[in-house]
């Protein structure tokens, strides 16, 4: 079988820990093509991995050379690309937030349905397995009805790992369009809408900035979620916790509470009304910490899902879904009002 041929977009921190060397692991690609508007980056990287560089995404996407793309480029970057490359009859892997806006996001869902190419959301959060696990519970019935959730997803901010420090586009609002709450809080959303098997329809939200004063974006924020069937949570999303990152959610049922990366040894914990405990210990959670060497098994499901011609696991619409509820967030802020996620 001929390799899928495979070029990178944007060789910055994300590509260098997670895209970049698991393409490289997968058996089935290629890795031919690099681009980065930063030409030493870019011939760096197209060094190390044995591929051709480029400094226009334009030029690597109408080469011929390559089958698909991972779109890592800065958050306004994501759909102007992410649809050039459809248009080109290319695969297409967006980081996430897909897009800066409903509008864009739609016009990427629609780019990939015209050219019948596959476009995929890198929402890692759902391939963990105390993630999956908590699902299949919810699920089957084992924890009874759903009433509460709180999660939260904070670090010390990228200047800690992106490749640019406090330099990093990731502060300056033109090219990020959101900061903590779209970098951690749409991981987030898209993790409740997942494990919980229902769609967020109402928010609340104070999105501040004020850890970072040379940030332009936000740097801390905390919503409240209301689902479709009442369940109720809070969501908090910083670049402001100092010492440990923190991944964790706690989902408060009727018949357990579960502790999702909440705990150091046991990824997941089941505390029955009853007392029972039952502790899963189902690997750790991908995290920046570990110098990416841990797979986020994104690149792997998406190749296999071009490889075999399946649906990939988070679709466009999935990551749009996702993206609505940090629009409501940021409207919520703006308006002081509790806002409704617009539905499609």
């Amino acid at each position: 079988m001929e390799k899928l041929r495979v070029g990178v977009i944007g060789c910055g921190s994300i590509s260098q820990y997670r895209h970049l060397p698991e393409y490289k692991l997968n058996k089935n690609v290629e890795l031919a093509a690099v681009c980065d508007i930063n030409e030493e980056r870019a011939q760096a990287t197209a060094e190390k991995y044995g591929a051709k560089a480029y400094t226009s995404y334009e030029e690597l996407i109408n080469s011929g050379l390559v089958d698909a793309v991972s779109v890592c480029t800065p958050n306004y970057l994501h759909a102007p690309i992410t649809i050039a490359a459809l248009n080109a009859g290319l695969h297409v892997l967006c980081e996430k937030p897909m897009a800066t806006s409903r509008k864009e996001a739609e016009e990427m869902v629609e780019a990939a349905k015209a050219n019948d190419k596959k476009l995929m959301i890198a929402h890692n959060q759902r391939f963990v397995p105390s993630h999956q696990r908590a699902r299949q519970l919810i699920q089957s019935g084992e924890i009874g009805k759903i009433y509460s959730f709180r999660t939260a997803f904070g670090h010390g901010g990228p200047e800690g790992w992106s490749i640019d420090g406090k330099e990093s586009w990731f502060f300056e609002k033109e090219k990020a369009f959101v900061g903590a709450m779209g970098d951690l809080g749409v991981h987030k959303t898209d993790l409740l809408r997942y494990v919980l098997g229902e769609e967020i329809t109402e928010v609340g939200a104070f999105v501040e900035t004020n850890a970072k004063d040379f940030a332009s974006v936000d740097d801390n924020a905390v919503c409240v979620l209301k689902t479709e069937s009442g369940i109720i949570g809070t969501l908090a999303a910083s670049w402001a916790y100092k010492g440990k990152e923190d991944n964790s959610t706690i989902i408060y049922g009727e018949k357990a509470v579960l502790r999702l990366e909440d705990d150091p040894v046991s990824s997941l914990i089941v505390q029955y009304v009853n007392g029972e405990v039952v502790n899963y210990q189902l690997g750790k959670i991908q995290s920046n910490d570990a110098g990416g060497q841990n797979t986020s098994h994104v690149i792997n499901k998406f190749v296999d899902a071009i490889v075999l011609d399946h649906e990939v696991p988070v679709t466009g619409e999935e990551g749009m879904k996702s993206l609505e509820v940090i629009l409501a967030a940021l409207e919520s802020n703006e308006t002081k009002q509790i806002v409704r996620v617009r539905e499609r």
